[in-house]
């Protein structure tokens, strides 16, 4: 598995329909910030070591693709912070954490449930 990047709204809006077959990861991530680097590197490993098959995964550059990061916080209703993961099931936002909160432990609960 690996992430993929989207840079569009077109492509934002694609992966948000696809949601509703399959759960969406999606991880926002600043190019410029060292705590955003560290939560970039926790799921990074993370998708190597444990990631689900059934899961698609999407990374947002907050910095390079702003209007595709607003648009994320504005479709889910869910506010603004960098970085953050945000779990999608059926169009809607039902898990998201940020900061130093992002670790392969708090993905693979949100993605499993436990």
């Amino acid at each position: 598995m690996q992430w993929k990047e989207i840079s569009t709204q077109d492509e934002w809006q694609e992966m948000l329909n696809r949601s509703q077959e399959r759960p969406l990861l999606v991880m926002k991530h600043s190019t410029r910030c060292p705590v955003s680097a560290n939560a970039w590197k926790e799921c990074e490993t993370y998708i190597t070591t444990t990631s689900h098959k059934d899961v698609d995964y999407v990374l947002v550059k907050v910095i390079e693709s702003r209007d595709v990061s607003n648009k994320v916080a504005e479709d889910l209703n869910v506010q603004h912070k960098s970085p953050q993961t945000i779990l999608v099931k059926n169009n809607e936002a039902v898990w998201n954490t940020s900061h130093w909160h992002i670790t392969q432990d708090s993905l693979e609960e949100a993605l499993t449930g436990s």
